[in-house]
């Protein structure tokens, strides 16, 4: 069950990560996509928000296209 709410939690961050123009931009909707994710799952608010926030914050760095 974490490990779903973890993937999910990434898949949004990734996805609403791509509207944004710099890493803070980015690491606050993927904050807050986590944060969402993890509270319809019954996750931990926290750590919903702080991996969605490095997933928004680095998936630019990774190379993925939606992110640029």
């Amino acid at each position: 069950m974490q490990f779903k709410t973890i993937a999910m939690a990434a898949c949004a961050a990734i996805i609403l990560a791509g509207c944004q123009w710099n890493d803070m931009q980015r690491a606050g909707a993927g904050a807050a996509a986590g944060a969402v994710v993890a509270r319809a799952t019954n996750g931990n608010l926290i750590t919903g928000a702080v991996i969605g926030a490095g997933a928004g914050a680095l998936c630019d760095d990774v190379g993925l296209e939606i992110c640029n």
